[in-house]
């Protein structure tokens, strides 16, 4: 029975993967800051530590399932206290590349962290044997825990308002689902063609960021009114706040909604198998997915 360390259980990717390992028979150790009650299931086994703090010592292992920080991930693998780790399956993101060029200077030190993580994931992994594969999704969406599209689909839920930008928003996005990205990352665990590999990973369907929200928007299973939101007006007001905390950030999210950040999904289709789904979120995906690992 394959044995496998998953870090990052309870995110948006864990609350899928976790089924998908039970029902092909791995046996599963989960990482938890805090300690859990023992889980329901025989397969389950909930362990205590942080990646940047004390991890404990863990048994030979055939895949480390890497869904949470890349950066504590790669620097928990040098002194990894494991008896054996057959291959490294990790999640970092398209902000490796799309944020290299950013007017925000802390969103450039994030592409670089990344990219760093990465290359540090990889040479560790190697020098102890084992395969890796790293994972670069764009947007995450359909755990309903995400800080990005569902806060979003919860203040309309709410407000009945729904923002609709006006005069902008032409931008490519491909959002992606995280069941799609778990099926992937079991797909690389099981792929020898993934090894030594980086695979960008979308969604099936790209959009203009306008037309995404207004997908957002027909899914929510209540009815909105538009509440426009004139671009123009958003970069005026970035700039009337430049100096101030997050002024930067707020310029350099305004100035990507005419860019696109998408990604080329024709290796992991290829090499994976992977066939991810369009965008057509239902009110489901705004909210938070079972926790299949409870005690």
């Amino acid at each position: 029975m394959p044995v496998a360390f998953v870090v990052g259980a309870g995110g948006q990717i864990g609350r899928f993967l976790l089924p998908r390992l039970l029902d092909a028979g791995w046996q599963v150790l989960a990482l938890s800051r805090q300690a859990r009650p023992p889980s329901t299931h025989p397969r389950v086994s909930w362990v205590v530590g942080d990646l940047y703090g004390t991890m404990p010592e863990l048994p030979a292992v055939d895949a480390v399932f890497g869904l949470g920080p890349l950066d504590g991930l790669a620097g928990w693998l040098p002194a990894a206290r494991c008896a054996g780790i057959g291959r490294v399956v990790a999640f970092g993101s398209m902000s490796a590349v799309s944020k290299r060029a950013s007017t925000d200077a802390s969103e450039r030190r994030l592409a670089a962290r990344l990219l760093a993580a990465e290359a540090a994931l990889a040479a560790e992994a190697a020098r102890r044997g084992a395969a890796w594969t790293v994972l670069r999704p764009t947007l995450i969406y359909g755990a309903g825990i995400d800080r990005s599209l569902t806060p979003i689909a919860r203040f309309a839920q709410r407000s009945r308002l729904f923002p609709r930008l006006v005069g902008g928003g032409r931008g490519l996005r491909q959002p992606v689902h995280a069941e799609d990205l778990a099926t992937a990352c079991l797909a690389a665990a099981r792929s020898r063609q993934s090894d030594r590999r980086i695979y960008p990973l979308g969604g099936g369907e790209r959009l203009p960021f306008a037309a995404m929200l207004e997908r957002m928007r027909e899914g929510l299973g209540v009815r909105t009114v538009p509440l426009p939101l004139p671009v123009p007006l958003l970069r005026q007001a970035a700039r009337l706040r430049r100096g101030r905390d997050g002024a930067y950030r707020l310029a350099a999210a305004v100035e990507r909604l005419a860019e696109d950040l998408v990604a080329d999904n024709a290796a992991a289709v290829a090499e994976l198998g992977w066939s991810p789904r369009a965008f057509r979120p239902d009110a489901a995906c705004w909210r938070p997915a079972g926790e299949v690992l409870r005690g």
